[in-house]
C-alpha cells in the first residue's frame, strides 16, 4: 500500500504507474474519500476537544451537561460516519498498485521483458529427447494417474528417485542459505486473510488461493505470505536490519484461469514445495536494491550447482506484479518446451507490503519508519525436476544425477526398472 501523502504529492506518476501495469483505479473517488476522511478525523478530534473540557471541569450546570450529552452524540455519529469513510477509502487505497522502478520496462505484457544475463551451455543431443512427462513414466518417477485418482486434477505422487531428488534440492538449497547466514524457518501454510492483503496477494489474486471456509484460513502459495508477515504491528531496531530468512512450506495454488496452458506434467501445479528467500530491510532504496541483486545470485548458484543452463528476465510493468518496485524472472531451459521455463521470481517491494503490515522501526534519530520487504524463490520443486530430467537425459534413456544429489540419490545414473 502506499502512503496516501506520497499518492497526493505525485498523483500523475502514481496514475502512470497503474496504467503501465494494466490497473484501473478511481483515483477522483480515493481522493474525494481522503478529504471527506481527513474533514471528519478534524471534526472528530474538535468535538472531543470541547466535550472533554466539559468533562474536566466537572459542572453541575445542567445546561452544561445536556451540552456535554449532545457532544457525546455528535462525536457518536461523526465516528459512524468517519468508520464508512474509512472503510471505502482503505478498499480503494488497497486497489492502488505499486510504482515501478525507473530501470523497469514499460510494457503490457510478457512480450516487453528484458533479458539481462544467461548462463550455461544449452545441451545438445544426438537423439530425440523426451518430455520429462515420458522420461518419469518410462524410469517410474512420477505417477500422474494416481495422482489424479487421489487429488484430482494436477494431482502427481513422486517416487523413487524424483521424490530423493526434491528432498535433496530442497535441502541443499536451505542448507546453503543457513550457510549465507539467512534464519531457518518452516513456515505455515495455513495463514488468516491479513497476510494476503499484507503481501498483495488481496485483493487482485483472492481466486488464486484455497479458502478453507469453516476455519477463515487460507492456504498460502508461498511462504512469502507467512514469513513476510512474521512482525506484523511490530516496531524493530534499526540495528537488527537486515532479517533475512529462508523458509520451507509446502505451497498451495488454485490456478485459477490456467486451464489451457501447461495442464499436463509437473509444471503448473495446486501443491508443491518451496524454499523461499524473505529479506526485511530498513528503509534504504538503493540498499534494497543491492540485497535484490543478493537474492538473485542466491537463486543463480542454485542453478549452478545443478548446472543447468538458465536466464534472468527484467519483467515489464505489464507482467510485474501488482506489490512489486522491481522484479527479476529465473527461467531455466527445458529442452522439449524448445526454451526457458520460469524456476525462480525474484522481488523488491519497498514498504508497499510493509505499510500494510504495520512493520516498522526506530531509527538512530528515533523517528518511526516502515521497512522494506523483498522475497525470492530459492528453488521450487517438483518444477525444477522437468529442467533435471531433461537436460541430463541419454540416449539409452536413463538420466544421470547432478552430482550434488547423487549422495541424496544414492546413484549417479537412473535406470529403467527391473
Amino acid at each position: 500500500m502506499l502512503d496516501i501523502k506520497f499518492i497526493r504529492e505525485n498523483l500523475e506518476k502514481v496514475k502512470k504507474a497503474a496504467t503501465d501495469k494494466n490497473r484501473k483505479v478511481d483515483f477522483d473517488k480515493l481522493l474525494t474519500l481522503d478529504e471527506e476522511r481527513r474533514k471528519l478525523i478534524t471534526e472528530v478530534e474538535k468535538v472531543r476537544a470541547e466535550r472533554n473540557k466539559i468533562s474536566v471541569q466537572r459542572t453541575e450546570n445542567r445546561e452544561q451537561r445536556d451540552k456535554g450529552k449532545k457532544l457525546k452524540e455528535q462525536i457518536k455519529i461523526l465516528e459512524e460516519k468517519l468508520k464508512t469513510v474509512e472503510v471505502d477509502f482503505k478498499n480503494l487505497m488497497y486497489q492502488v498498485p505499486n510504482v515501478p522502478d525507473k530501470s523497469v520496462p514499460i510494457g503490457s505484457d510478457a512480450s516487453y521483458n528484458k533479458e539481462v544475463k544467461k548462463w550455461g551451455k544449452v545441451p545438445k543431443f544426438d537423439f530425440k529427447p523426451l518430455d520429462h512427462i515420458e522420461i518419469a513414466k518410462k524410469l517410474d518417477l512420477v505417477d500422474f494417474d494416481r495422482g489424479t485418482k487421489i487429488a484430482g486434477f494436477r494431482g502427481y505422487f513422486l517416487k523413487n528417485e524424483a521424490a530423493l531428488m526434491e528432498m535433496g534440492i530442497l535441502a541443499h538449497t536451505f542448507k546453503k542459505l543457513v550457510m549465507k547466514g539467512y534464519t531457518p524457518l518452516i513456515a505455515p501454510s495455513l495463514v488468516r486473510e491479513f497476510t494476503l492483503f499484507g503481501n498483495g496477494q488481496f485483493p487482485w489474486g483472492r481466486e488464486e488461493v484455497y479458502l478453507m471456509e469453516k476455519d477463515s484460513l487460507y492456504l498460502a502459495g508461498t511462504a512469502e505470505v507467512p514469513v513476510t508477515a512474521y512482525f506484523a504491528g511490530e516496531v524493530l531496531k534499526e540495528s537488527d536490519l537486515p532479517k533475512k530468512y529462508v523458509a520451507f512450506s509446502p505451497c498451495f495454488r488454485r490456478e485459477a484461469g490456467s486451464y489451457g496452458k501447461d495442464t499436463k506434467g509437473l509444471y503448473r501445479l495446486h501443491q508443491f514445495n518451496k524454499v523461499e528467500q524473505v529479506i526485511i530491510n530498513k528503509n534504504d532504496y538503493q540498499g534494497s536494491l543491492e540485497l535484490h541483486e543478493e537474492l538473485l545470485r542466491n537463486s543463480e548458484e542454485v542453478l549452478q550447482d545443478l548446472k543447468l543452463p538458465f536466464r534472468v528476465m527484467l519483467m515489464c510493468t505489464g507482467d510485474m506484479g501488482e506489490p512489486q518496485v522491481k522484479k527479476y524472472d529465473i527461467e531455466t531451459f527445458m529442452p522439449v518446451r524448445g526454451g526457458y521455463g520460469e524456476t525462480m521470481s525474484n522481488s523488491f517491494m519497498g514498504d508497499f507490503q510493509t505499510r500494510r503490515l504495520n512493520i516498522r522501526y526506530k531509527t538512530a534519530k528515533g523517528e518511526m519508519e516502515f521497512t522494506h520487504s523483498l522475497n525470492n524463490t530459492a528453488v521450487a520443486s517438483p518444477r525444477i525436476l522437468i529442467a533435471i530430467l531433461e537436460n541430463y537425459q541419454k540416449g539409452d534413456g536413463t538420466v544421470e544425477v547432478p552430482e550434488i544429489l547423487q549422495e541424496y540419490v544414492g546413484k549417479k545414473v537412473i535406470t529403467l526398472k527391473k
